[in-house]
């Protein structure tokens, strides 16, 4: 593991099934679980290339990263982000395998080539915005959880151009705005084919969706795969989500 110096506030976590170490800031950015799930969700091409948009500090592409020999190409806007991301690229000694971008994810075709990319990674804004928007005071998290700088229409179109024929687009979304997924996502020529809902506990209505789509796919033959549940009563990790955490 090569040495990083981290700035004030930083700190290092591991995903122990993974050994990944991820430089991480309460006050600008921590994954969650939504970005461990999303990792493991859809099956990783062996090779070829995959996208990871919206991708903070990096989290999900380097978690995949230990899935699959692609290249992994990380889009990220924000600056402080993309450097903590390059960063933990750099302590994880991936910089031949992955990659970071900073820029706005509409720009993504400068970056990669079109009609080219196997699979894209998304764990995007939630939020819509609006007068009652209940917004976070950072700044960095403000980005990251409203649709201030892209939006679902924009990460579908982009999503369309990039993908080759056949390639995925696996997000992880708000259940409440579902309808409007998929209806965006058909608009683009992204059919729907696995979806999965996750619960924060049984008893609970589900908090998070997973769901990925085919370019170019049939619109029929949309799986709904078995809820997932992330805690039990006591609020540790449920035995799926634990071995997704630490392994079998």
């Amino acid at each position: 593991m090569t040495k990083v110096i981290l700035k004030d506030g930083e700190r290092i976590d591991q995903l122990f099934s993974t050994d990944v170490k991820i430089i991480q800031n309460k006050a600008v950015f921590s994954y969650s679980v939504d970005s461990v799930l999303l990792s493991r969700f859809p099956k990783l091409p062996k090779e070829g290339l995959i996208v990871d948009l919206c991708s903070g500090n990096g989290a999900v592409g380097l978690f995949a990263s230990t899935a699959t020999k692609a290249k992994i190409v990380a889009v990220e806007l924000q600056d402080r982000l993309a450097d903590m991301a390059q960063r933990s690229i750099v302590l994880n000694g991936l910089e031949d395998q992955v990659n970071v971008i900073t820029d706005d994810l509409a720009n993504l075709l400068d970056h990669v080539p079109r009609g080219k990319v196997d699979l894209i990674l998304c764990n995007p804004p939630y939020f819509k915005v609006t007068e009652t928007s209940k917004k976070n005071a950072s700044e960095h998290y403000l980005l990251a959880r409203h649709e201030i700088a892209t939006n679902l229409e924009g990460i579908c179109k982009v999503s369309q151009q990039a993908l080759k024929s056949n390639g995925r687009l696996a997000m992880v979304h708000r259940p409440d705005r579902l309808i409007e997924i998929i209806e965006t996502m058909t608009k683009y020529r992204l059919a729907p084919k696995r979806l999965q809902l996750i619960y924060p506990k049984a008893g609970k209505e589900a908090n998070m969706v997973l769901i990925e789509a085919i370019k170019d796919g049939s619109t029929e033959g949309l799986k709904f795969l078995p809820p997932l549940i992330v805690h039990e009563e006591d609020g540790s990790y449920t035995k799926e989500v634990f071995d997704i955490y630490y392994g079998n």
